[in-house]
């Protein structure tokens, strides 16, 4: 195997991006606990649009978000409503970790609904990796999930299929951008995106707002999760594209877990099992091959 990598100065980048990123998983569960799903999401988009607008503007770019509004609306609920959402009430039930691994399957989504949408058929070993990937799900579903209902009520098997559904988001997000928005700049795109995940989810974040206080760690946690986790997140993550390519930058979600994994055991008390991690290396091995980041080479004799 050959992989398509080498040391450069960005290097620091991505793994501040990685680290912030993995950190999204701790505070969206802190949060949760507290506001429930829905406002948790609600409150993350609306601080991250706060975050990102003064940006928009003091660049000059407004005029292209009123252009393109429709379509980066349109997005903003693939990419960010939708999945936020199913992130937050999966992190309810199942530990950061678990839901970390399972975010790295988001190539694995993309390339299938590339093949289907944007007829961009994988070939060779990206075939072979998506099975290997979607097996590696498999195997980590049929240890953690379970649709009978705990003490409280919850199913860590709907916790799953939630996770597993924004990663589905994401994917089709990603094509939703490649066919209608290429081109367009990605702080528009990403701003743009925030405020339509904002008008999607104010009405159902005011309607399940929580009947009790909520503690200032948890706004803390909101804080954090749509300044750092999304707004400066963001900003990095189209530094990394313009500096690497969207090929390296989407590498970044392998990094994710280790982070969120150390987050999670370090602050949280959770428990990683041998099989989280054996499946971690499986999903991550089949989603670098059907992305291209790593493939089969033969040898010239």
């Amino acid at each position: 195997m050959t992989a398509r990598a080498d040391a450069r100065p960005w290097f620091a980048e991505f793994i501040l991006l990685a680290a912030i990123w993995g950190a999204s998983f701790l505070f969206m569960r802190i949060g949760a606990r507290e506001f429930g799903a829905l406002p948790t999401a609600g409150i993350r988009v609306g601080i991250a649009t706060i975050f990102l607008s003064p940006i928009l503007l003091l660049r000059g770019q407004g005029g292209l978000l009123r252009q393109h509004w429709k379509l980066t609306f349109a997005v903003g609920i693939l990419n960010s409503a939708l999945p936020f959402t199913c992130f937050t009430y999966a992190l309810l039930t199942i530990s950061t970790g678990l839901s970390s691994i399972l975010n790295a399957t988001v190539p694995l989504f993309g390339a299938v609904i590339a093949w289907i949408w944007l007829k961009d058929r994988p070939t060779g070993s990206r075939t072979v990796g998506l099975v290997i990937g979607f097996l590696g799900v498999a195997l980590l579903a049929w240890d953690k999930a379970s649709f009978e209902p705990d003490a409280s009520g919850a199913s860590s098997g709907w916790a799953v299929m939630a996770c597993l559904l924004a990663c589905l988001c994401y994917g089709l997000a990603a094509s939703f951008t490649k066919r209608f928005l290429s081109g367009l700049p990605s702080l528009v795109t990403s701003t743009g995106s925030q405020i339509g995940a904002v008008l999607f989810l104010t009405p159902l974040t005011i309607f399940y707002w929580p009947d009790h206080a909520v503690s200032t760690n948890a706004w803390m946690a909101l804080l954090a999760l749509g300044v750092l986790c999304t707004g400066l997140a963001y900003i990095l993550y189209f530094r990394l594209i313009e500096r690497v390519g969207p090929a390296r930058a989407l590498t970044v979600t392998f990094a994710i877990p280790v982070f969120a994994v150390f987050y999670g055991v370090a602050l949280l008390g959770e428990v990683v099992t041998p099989w989280m991690l054996g499946c971690a290396v499986v999903i991550i091995a089949g989603t670098s091959l059907s992305t291209g980041l790593v493939r089969f080479s033969r040898q010239r004799q």
